[in-house]
């Protein structure tokens, strides 16, 4: 890995005011699995998360902290992690039965692709619950073995 990668990584972890506990332990599992995980702008405009399947690289902006959703963001892309190792390399639907509260509803149903859309919802429905972090480490636990 980069040198250079990691101590800019750890000098925006450092400029987060306090990040929560469970963005670090997530963000160290997600990585423990084979995810780079940075705090930068995502290469895709407006995107306050991204992975990027073929290489398992996942970006996180910061401005997701000053917004505080930081754990939410990387919740939903740990749910995508997920999803491209059940899919061995490429995203795969895990069919949970779990629904996305309605807050979230508008934003994957502006993807016009059914699939994008439903792979989208996953990721939303196991975002919006209470216990959304567990969800998504007993997630990364099932299909990233």
């Amino acid at each position: 890995m980069n040198k250079f990668l990691i101590a800019n990584s750890l000098f925006l972890l450092s400029q987060i005011a306090n990040p929560e506990p469970i963005f670090l332990q997530l963000k160290n599992q997600l990585e423990k699995l084979g995810f780079h995980v940075m705090i930068e702008l995502p290469p895709k405009r407006g995107a306050y998360g991204l992975l990027r399947e073929a290489d398992k690289k996942i970006w996180i902006n910061p401005v997701v902290f000053d917004l505080n959703i930081g754990n939410q963001t990387l919740i939903h892309e740990a749910v995508h992690a997920a999803q491209v190792c059940a899919g061995q390399g490429k995203v795969k639907l895990l069919g949970l039965k779990i629904k996305p509260s309605n807050y979230v509803r508008p934003f994957f149903l502006r993807y016009s692709d059914v699939h994008r859309q439903d792979i989208e919802r996953e990721a939303y429905a196991v975002q919006s619950q209470p216990n959304s972090f567990e969800l998504a480490v007993s997630l990364l636990q099932k299909y990233c073995k």
